[in-house]
């Protein structure tokens, strides 16, 4: 049994990591009954004067309303999230996330009232970004432009006319980042 153990590699340093502290931090609302998911892992506007404040700006996305919200979210990660680690490094992927947050939760608390949580907006960018992965120079991946479309398009629809509790705002800012960064970052 350990020889089988030692055989299983933390192949994915940052999207494993990510993954584990967002599973703690649902755990810790699950047990607070949603305490310390409203009081650390939620994005809203409060006094500039609140040090949280500029702690939930990033922690947001470690948080998640429920099993189907984190998983959801998770399942996604753990698909695109190693290609893009091996693709673009630790250190590249661990600022691309930590932009994508801060952009998504400032973005966010300007324009909206509502809190928010979770990591849709990370995966967005995943998605985005991960279509661009096996682009030649100078070219421009035509699965890029069909997943930006849909994914981006079918957010910006849902937002004018959805009525739900998830944040199109972030989805589209996040695929967005997405597309800045398959643009930006030298390959």
């Amino acid at each position: 049994m350990i020889e089988r153990l030692k055989k299983i590699q933390y192949n994915s340093p940052v999207i494993l990591t990510f993954t584990f502290l967002a599973l703690a931090s649902y755990l810790l609302g699950y047990l607070t009954n949603g305490t310390s998911t409203a009081l650390l892992f939620s994005n809203y506007r409060t006094s500039l004067l609140d040090p949280l404040q500029y702690v939930r700006l990033f922690s947001y996305i470690l948080g998640h309303a429920n099993w189907a919200h984190f998983s959801g979210n998770f399942i996604i990660i753990l698909i695109i999230g190693p290609m893009l680690e091996e693709k673009y490094g630790s250190k590249v992927l661990i600022q691309l996330i930590l932009v994508t947050a801060f952009v998504t939760g400032i973005i966010h608390t300007i324009f909206s009232g509502t809190a928010l949580l979770g990591a849709s907006g990370i995966v967005y960018m995943f998605i985005i970004l991960g279509s661009f992965t096996n682009r030649e120079k100078g070219k421009i991946p035509l699965t890029l432009i069909i997943v930006f479309f849909v994914f981006v398009g079918s957010e910006v629809f849902g937002g004018a006319f959805a009525q739900d509790n998830i944040s199109q705002l972030a989805h589209i800012i996040g695929g967005c980042c997405g597309a800045l960064f398959a643009f930006k970052i030298k390959h």
